[in-house]
């Protein structure tokens, strides 16, 4: 019998009886990891809530054996709430699709249990920080983390240099199977043409060039989304329940117009009308 302490993100939820849940926690130190959490689902229950994803939580679990992944699953036993992202991305549509599909992409990519992913921890933790404060759109959020995920997981797209041979960019032509862009001799079947202010929003996302980013227009945003979505679904093969779902609606964020001055009036103009209380209308008689 042994007891293993870490901090983790968690994904997802299920039923387990009458009162039981099994949780699906990405931890700092042990990877991806299923437990019991007993009793949570009743209304009694002391740390029901803190187990709920988007939730970083400080989380003991209890294991049988020597080895926290065995033949059965741990009990989560204590639990403490580090930072409650979930309140700031319920409370949004936008910002509630695009998180649960990063909960997803976060699970598809550390498919091992018991494996430690300190990278896509990390990553998972600072997006969901950032889509909870809203400081940008959560589409353009969205795409950020699913290319980073694709970096750390060794799929790291390329929109500079040709994927292929090395030619320095810029490159016009764009190859989900050639790994990004391609020049014109290495151009394969298939290849689309992207405009070049996709390609450079997707390169400021990858590198986090949020200046970049946050000034791109909506057509590109929603080019360089397609781009995205047919990249990750080539290398995993199948694609996203949770993406089809995402509300992109506020995929950037308009610019905020700055106040304008009322404009003066010429030397020796007539001064205009001066608007005043109504004279109130006689009633019918």
């Amino acid at each position: 019998m042994s007891l293993f302490r870490d901090d983790g993100i968690v994904l997802r939820t299920q039923k387990l009886g009458e009162a039981d849940r099994i949780i699906t926690v990405l931890t700092r130190g042990h990877g991806r990891v299923r437990a019991v959490a007993r009793g949570v689902r009743r209304t009694k229950s002391k740390f029901g809530a803190r187990l709920e994803p988007f939730s970083h939580v400080d989380v003991q679990f209890f294991s049988r054996g020597s080895e926290l992944i065995g033949r059965g699953l741990p009990l989560c036993t204590q639990t403490e709430t580090i930072a409650a992202y979930g309140q700031g991305i319920v409370s949004d549509y936008a910002r509630y699709t695009a998180g649960t599909a990063m909960l997803e992409t976060a699970e598809r990519f550390t498919d091992h249990e018991g494996e430690p992913n300190v990278q896509q921890y990390l990553l998972l933790v600072g997006g969901l920080r950032t889509l909870a404060s809203g400081e940008h759109a959560s589409g353009l959020v969205l795409d950020a983390f699913l290319l980073r995920s694709l970096a750390v997981g060794g799929y790291a797209p390329s929109f500079g240099d040709c994927a292929k041979c090395g030619m320095p960019g810029p490159n016009r032509f764009f190859s989900v199977g050639s790994g990004g862009v391609v020049c014109g001799e290495c151009r394969v079947p298939g290849s689309v043409v992207p405009s070049p202010e996709a390609l450079r929003l997707l390169g400021a996302l990858l590198t986090g060039d949020w200046a970049t980013a946050d000034a791109a227009e909506s057509r590109h945003a929603r080019e360089g989304t397609g781009l995205v979505s047919a990249y990750l679904h080539w290398h995993l093969e199948r694609g996203l329940r949770s993406l089809r779902y995402v509300d992109r609606t506020d995929k950037v964020a308009p610019p905020r117009a700055s106040p304008q001055a009322p404009p003066r009036a010429s030397p020796g103009a007539p001064p205009g009308p001066v608007e005043g209380p109504r004279p109130a209308q006689p009633e019918p008689s």
